[in-house]
């Protein structure tokens, strides 16, 4: 842990554009990204099963996903960023820092929508690379978290094999396209961001995609092989 005696109030999230190898990160703009987001990322009306644990209720159109956006930026304060593939220059998903603290140097990273084209790829693991390494290395933060709906099996297992630590569950945290919701929380923290960094940018490689682009290690195996290697 780090030496808060001198510690100061953080930066805010701003809205930052990011540079990756597969992947860039940019800030929501309303005339650059709504159709593509909507459209081409999210394929419509398909966009209401692939946010199925997200709280608000399913979009009728694009005018009401427009309106979900403009409310979670101008009235929660979340940083919308979107993902744009390098290679394509296609709009392929989107995440949020949410709830910043900077007195104490904490934010969420939450409202994730990776569309089909993320899937199976490099991008929505260097997407989320890149935010992460934005909040320790830039802002200067402590503590990155990641909550969801317990029920969301498949947001539970990227947070573990993203390398946030599972903290617990809050029953009853809050009510979802009215129903119960459980939320499971996770973080990371940035004593441990160095290892976290150096997995990610061991997956990250090309030399570890074969000539069809398949993994030739999982994140988690090489995060288990540097940690050994810290400790031994």
């Amino acid at each position: 842990m780090r030496d808060l005696a001198n510690w100061t109030a953080r930066p805010a999230p701003q809205p930052v554009a990011i540079e990756g190898r597969y992947v860039r990160v940019e800030p929501y703009n309303r005339a650059a990204h709504l159709e593509a987001l909507w459209h081409d990322a999210f394929g419509g009306l398909a966009i209401n099963p692939l946010l199925k644990y997200f709280a608000q209720d399913d979009f009728s159109g694009i005018s009401a996903f427009e309106d979900w956006l403009s409310a979670v930026q101008t009235k929660s304060g979340w940083i919308t960023e979107v993902f744009r593939v390098r290679a394509t220059d296609k709009i392929v998903g989107m995440a949020n820092y949410m709830r910043a603290d900077p007195a104490n140097g904490v934010v969420e990273v939450g409202g994730i929508a990776h569309g089909p084209a993320m899937a199976r790829s490099p991008l929505s693991t260097e997407a989320q690379y890149l935010m992460a390494r934005h909040v320790f290395e830039n802002l200067g933060y402590r503590r990155y978290e990641w909550k969801c709906h317990s029920e969301n099996q498949p947001s539970r297992a990227a947070a573990l094999r993203l390398g946030f630590t599972f903290e617990g569950i809050f029953r009853q945290h809050m009510i979802s396209k009215h129903a119960n919701r459980d939320t499971a929380w996770y973080s990371m923290i940035d004593c441990e961001w160095p290892l976290i960094r150096a997995a990610f940018e061991n997956w990250l490689s090309p030399d570890n995609f074969d000539g069809e682009g398949r993994q030739r290690q999982r994140l988690e195996d090489i995060r288990a092989e540097l940690s050994a290697k810290e400790q031994a």
